[in-house]
């Protein structure tokens, strides 16, 4: 007999068949009552052992323990689900000591005593709940791009070129660090290294599909990206995932249309797959609430917030609109805010929270920021107003996080976008092959990248990054 998934059994309510059933012990009350769980669904299922199961087996059944259990699915005479198994067969096939076992069930360990327990972390309801969020949304997303003809492209992770131009990157080296070899001026010789240049991980997959676009027209990225930045907050990871859609002919317009849709797509396909595990987190969620002062609570429950975006359209403003509204703020006049506001500006957290918690109270997608903010690749404004030099960038942003996507339309024309990189100190050279897309059959063209954790976050209402991917890397921190 194969083993049932206990997810099948309890959504099937059917009784009187027989089940093999194997997971880890939950809870073991009274000698007698058992509830296992497989991780296939949140719940767990209760089996109901003879009073007279042996004491050796007996003294092994405890929170952790993971065994197998042969039984008939019964009606459940208790309350709290409809089926239970009577147990007729059991082996203890992993024993935990109990005294030793860090996930006690009789105190509801913290997020902060879990982080130092990662490895065990996926055993508790919460982590459990999160990670098959996240596995739903990850399978959205090649569902949503597959059904609308896009082509999923594998951009490499080692790459020569630094898409952001921000130059926080980890290298990759074959060479010995103790004795590299060197050049006359006495920096270090990468001709000699593996790939004879200086590689590094990639921070973005964007160039890369780019070039695809110009030949499929619709392409999307899902890949790791890498950021070696020394940021040790709750919305920073130095190894997170990307989707970066790229788009032949897309103008901004329909970047932000096609941003939009993509992530109500992603909500609306967790609510209706994920309602058991989002309702647990909602819970959880309500009773940290509790816990603040009531002036900084939520307005709104998870599953209300999430149905709230799915049903209201985006706000959309500029840039300039909303340095306006901030400038106007009470608390820019009461001077609540800890960075300042004015044109030009990269607008903080505190800033764009502000627009959509307070003002908005609704996710927002600002655009045309100004060109010395933005990255080298971004479309420049050919009407840029009061004389202020701005390109076709969108930033989306969301409730208790901030930017959730950032994305652009790109500049096809060849000698601005040549112009931008000397500005900016690019070696021209060096990126011969992406100007070629410039040189030979150019397009307008538009994309995005959604941060994938900052997704989830949104959908689960973690409030630490490192708790919504299964192993965190950041700062002094790479466990496992």
């Amino acid at each position: 007999m194969v083993r049932t998934k206990i997810k099948d059994i309890l959504l099937g309510e059917k009784v009187d068949y027989q089940v093999i059933v194997k997971g880890w012990i939950r809870s073991f009350r009274n000698n007698q009552f058992i509830a296992i769980n497989d991780g296939s669904c949140l719940d767990s299922i209760q089996a109901v052992i003879s009073l007279d199961t042996e004491e050796q087996i007996i003294k092994k059944i405890s929170n952790g323990a993971s065994l197998s259990i042969k039984g008939t699915v019964v009606a459940s005479l208790g309350k709290g689900q409809k089926v239970e198994i009577k147990v007729e067969d059991i082996e203890i096939l992993g024993e935990c000591s109990g005294d030793e076992y860090p996930l006690q069930l009789k105190n509801r360990p913290s997020l902060e005593f879990l982080r130092e327990k990662a490895h065990l972390r996926f055993r508790t309801n919460a982590f459990g709940a999160v990670f098959r969020v996240r596995h739903s949304l990850a399978f959205a997303i090649h569902q949503f791009f597959h059904q609308r003809g896009f082509v999923y492209m594998h951009t490499p992770i080692i790459t020569s070129s630094d898409a952001e131009g921000a130059g926080e990157m980890f290298r990759v080296t074959s060479l010995p660090f103790d004795n590299p070899p060197r050049n006359e001026d006495n920096s270090i010789n990468f001709k000699e290294d593996f790939f004879g240049r200086s590689t590094n991980l990639t921070v973005s997959g964007q160039l890369e599909a780019e070039l695809a676009a110009m030949a499929l027209s619709e392409v999307y990225t899902f890949g790791p990206t890498f950021r070696a930045e020394n940021s040790n907050t709750a919305r920073h990871l130095a190894e997170f995932w990307m989707i970066e859609p790229e788009v032949a002919f897309n103008t901004l317009k329909e970047n932000m249309d096609l941003a939009e849709d993509f992530i109500k797509y992603l909500i609306k396909f967790a609510l209706e797959n994920n309602r058991a595990d989002l309702e647990f987190l909602a819970t959880r969620l309500e009773e940290e609430e509790k816990q603040k002062p009531q002036n900084e609570r939520s307005e709104m429950g998870l599953i209300e917030k999430l149905e709230f975006v799915l049903n209201n359209d985006f706000e959309r403003i500029t840039y300039t609109q909303a340095i306006d509204i901030l400038l106007q703020s009470p608390a820019y006049k009461k001077k609540k805010f800890q960075y300042d506001v004015s044109w030009g500006i990269d607008m903080q957290s505190e800033h764009e929270r502000y627009l959509v918690e307070k003002h908005f109270k609704k996710p927002v997608i600002v655009t045309n920021y100004p060109k010395s903010i933005k990255a080298f690749y971004m479309r420049q404004d050919d009407d840029c107003a009061q004389g202020r030099e701005t390109v076709a960038a969108m930033d989306i942003l969301a409730p208790g996080i901030g930017e959730i996507v950032g994305g652009s339309q790109r500049e096809e024309r060849l000698d601005k976008l040549e112009q931008r990189m000397k500005e900016m100190h690019i070696p021209t050279e060096e990126m011969y092959w992406y100007l070629d897309t410039r040189r030979f059959g150019t397009a307008p063209h538009a994309g995005f990248g959604l941060g994938f954790e900052r997704m989830v976050l949104f959908v689960t209402g973690m409030t630490n990054i490192r708790d919504v991917i299964p192993f965190p890397r950041t700062p002094k921190n790479a466990d496992f």
